[in-house]
């Protein structure tokens, strides 16, 4: 699921980060506020996972999460970094659109 839409399904998600990853507390879910590293880093420390550990627990559960609602899953690029990559390829005459 691409980063507006994570951004756009966090209070759907909230509940269902609260069933995968039952130590996380409200207060936490508030701290994260739909961005994709605090929630790695959160379960990283409240599991005492590894970084890459929790980095594939968390992809895994948003290909669920996209599975199940029909979204595209997050691929941790940003807007931002999309544009400027297609910028990048309309500059060098390569451009994917």
């Amino acid at each position: 699921m691409n980063e507006d839409i994570f951004a756009g399904q966090w209070k759907q998600m909230r509940g269902e980060l609260k069933s995968w990853w039952g130590k996380l507390t409200d207060d936490d879910l508030d701290k994260i506020g739909g961005q994709k590293d605090k929630l790695i880093g959160l379960v990283q420390e409240k599991y005492g996972y590894a970084r890459d550990h929790a980095e594939q627990e968390v992809e895994r559960r948003f290909k669920e999460f996209g599975d199940k609602t029909g979204r595209r899953q997050y691929d941790g690029q940003g807007a931002r970094a999309r544009r400027d990559r297609r910028e990048q390829g309309e500059r060098s005459g390569h451009s994917r659109w």
